[in-house]
């Protein structure tokens, strides 16, 4: 219980810090945003737990298939922002254009048979 508190503790200080920086600097809050940090957390965290790197090379592979339509978040919200939408509208639609990236994703990997 103790270890699943201190990963929750120093994934959170990790969110706060980013959102910290980025009121200061949106270019630095979006270099470190754009870091590999979560991945990085959790590969530590599943080889500290298992001391599997075939888990931590699938999870690996699995994060790069998903990465690509994850992008489209950072397309759509911009854009949408920019014509005048509201916040959380923008943030709504540019969240189900990215769950439609990853549903097109998953069938496209599935029919060039590529298994996840």
């Amino acid at each position: 219980m103790l270890y699943t508190g201190i990963k929750v503790l120093v994934t959170a200080v990790l969110v706060v810090a980013i959102s910290e920086v980025a009121k200061r600097s949106t270019l630095f809050g979006g270099i470190l945003a754009s870091l590999p940090l979560t991945s990085l957390l959790a590969f530590i965290w599943l080889y500290g737990e298992t001391g599997d790197a075939a888990k931590v090379a699938s999870l690996s592979y699995n994060i790069f298939w998903y990465v690509l339509p994850s992008l489209v978040l950072f397309i759509v919200l911009p854009l949408l922002l920019a014509r005048g939408f509201d916040f959380w509208l923008s943030l709504a639609i540019a969240c189900a254009a990215t769950f439609a990236a990853y549903t097109l994703m998953s069938l496209l990997l599935a029919r060039f048979g590529v298994t996840l």
